[in-house]
């Protein structure tokens, strides 16, 4: 099998206007870069624990490719993101907070919002059509993408599934908007309308979205009895041949609508599951994963065939956590493949917010390897730009992300002395431990939850408490105060939002003020 040449020396890079950005200035081969974004996926919804130990959880579902990729690279224990998509992945593309790009709950509509309903606080008007590259667009924040800076460098920038940057009819909604060069099935919405081929993907015969969430782009896939992760990956190899003939490095951000509701049936998977004992319900969820796992091992596989994978870096990661706050949909129960997290998606709790990430990267990173230091989704802009060898780069907006490159190549901690922040000043919409507005920090092995409408303050020692079963603020005051002064600072000057009273119209406190 012949060799496929991606990489593109810089002496070659296409011009770039002035003023704008600077290309890389290392003569070395970049590599390529493959984010791997599943949705919804829960810290223990794998084979492979990212716990000290194994969980029941653990011998449920079966992800060997995950397992695989860990072998050759590393696993991160304390990755963190939003408890919601459209924050973490507009934190993603921007290197901002919540607080400050305030894209705070999930976008779809243009000018709606998805929040539910308080009767004791108004919640702000939070960027409700999320984020764009272009100035003067109502309810967004005007960002340079990291898509863009890739792309602007060189590289050849392929977008795979699901989007959800921003609003229907609105700039942001259109990944080809946000510097990526390929765009398969990314849109507006934040899940699929289904998996299943037979149904069109949400499509009527006619071409007529039966649903908002309705998948577009893969008419060709339509009746063919074949599920939408593996539709999905068909494309993306599809798309990784004919960036073959451009001889550069690409970008593919393979970001799955799986394992997102509704639990469709793969069928590939589904009855191997009911052989194991597993509900209906539990055996579509785990087919679910499985599908995602294979379309993982399908890429690793592509790579290893045409000679990439050397110069190829991997990074797996979940933009939220697993859904544990709809009972009605898995025969009754929570989703408690979270544990030994508290709760899950929307949620400030460690299930909310907690996501398995592996990251492979051929003679950089060690194989086998874990790491224990924490790092948050807003990380991976200026560490992406890092890996590709882009250092002086300019952005419209403030990046508050960290790189994390000292922690893959065991040169240094940037997470010691950090504090990370959240913002979420909505209600999601499910009710469940966690969930409402909210805003944290977490530092060393202290997290601190504040919740805007009853002012209610809960301390936990992380380390010592994974599951956040006890509340030490009220023996911890002074920590307490300490924690809650930086909160409030961070959210000032990011100019974070926060709700109000609706009996007085004033706002609720920051956290240092109550």
């Amino acid at each position: 099998m012949k060799t496929r040449s991606l990489i593109l020396p810089l002496t070659v890079l296409p011009f770039i206007a002035p003023g704008i950005i600077q290309a890389a200035d290392t003569p070395q081969k970049r590599p390529n870069i493959v984010l791997f974004m599943v949705d919804d996926m829960g810290w223990e919804d794998t084979s492979l624990p990212f716990w000290k130990e194994r969980t029941q959880y653990n011998d449920i579902f079966e992800t060997p490719n995950m397992e695989r990729l860990a072998q050759r690279g590393m696993m991160f224990t304390q990755a963190y993101a939003s408890s919601i998509s459209s924050p973490s992945r507009c934190s993603l593309f921007t290197g901002s907070n919540t607080a400050r790009h305030r894209v705070t709950n999930w976008t779809l509509e243009k000018d709606g919002s998805n929040d539910g309903i308080s009767d004791i606080i108004e919640l702000p008007e939070w960027n409700v059509n999320g984020i764009c590259q272009v100035p003067n667009i109502p309810k967004t924040y005007q960002a340079t993408s990291l898509a863009q800076l890739l792309k602007d460098n060189g590289y050849h920038t392929i977008h795979c599934g699901k989007a959800h940057l921003g609003a229907r009819n609105t700039p942001g909604e259109n990944p080809y908007h946000m510097g990526f060069e390929v765009n398969i099935a990314g849109h507006a919405g934040g899940g699929p309308a289904t998996y299943l081929s037979e149904e069109n993907f949400g499509f009527r015969a006619d071409g007529q979205a039966n649903s908002r969430f309705a998948i577009p782009g893969l008419e060709k896939y339509w009746g063919k009895d074949i599920f939408l992760t593996e539709a999905l990956t068909q494309e993306a190899t599809l798309a990784l041949d004919k960036a073959s003939q451009y001889e550069q490095p690409f970008f593919l951000y393979m970001a799955h609508y799986a394992v997102h509701v509704p639990i469709d049936k793969d069928k590939r998977f589904y009855q191997h599951f009911i052989n194991k004992g597993l509900s209906p319900k539990e055996a579509a969820y785990a087919a679910l994963v499985k599908g995602m796992d294979k379309s993982l091992g399908d890429l690793m596989d592509y790579l290893d065939k045409y000679n990439l994978t050397d110069n190829t870096i991997i990074i797996f990661m979940s933009d939220n956590g697993g859904l544990a706050a709809e009972p009605g949909w898995r025969d009754g129960k929570v989703h408690t493949q979270n544990y030994p997290l508290n709760s899950g998606k929307g949620s400030a709790y460690e299930g909310g917010i907690r996501e398995p990430m592996i990251i492979s990267w051929p003679g950089k990173v060690k194989p086998q390897s874990k790491c224990d230091s924490y790092l948050i989704i807003e990380d991976f802009f200026p560490t992406l730009l890092e890996i590709a060898g882009i250092k002086n780069y300019k952005t419209i907006q403030k990046v508050d992300g960290k790189s994390f490159m000292p922690l893959l190549l065991q040169t240094g901690n940037p997470s010691e002395g950090r504090s990370l922040f959240w913002n979420c000043p909505n209600i999601w919409g499910p009710t469940g431990p966690g969930i409402g507005a909210t805003c944290s920090i977490r530092k060393g092995d202290w997290k601190l939850v504040y919740y805007y409408e009853t002012g209610n303050k809960e301390l936990f020692n992380i380390k010592e408490d994974i599951g956040e079963k006890h509340n030490q603020a009220a023996n911890k005051r002074k920590l307490v105060k300490k924690l809650s002064k930086e909160l409030g600072s961070f959210l000032r000057k990011a100019n974070g939002q926060r709700p109000s009273f609706k009996a007085t119209g004033l706002p609720c406190p920051w956290p240092d003020e109550i």
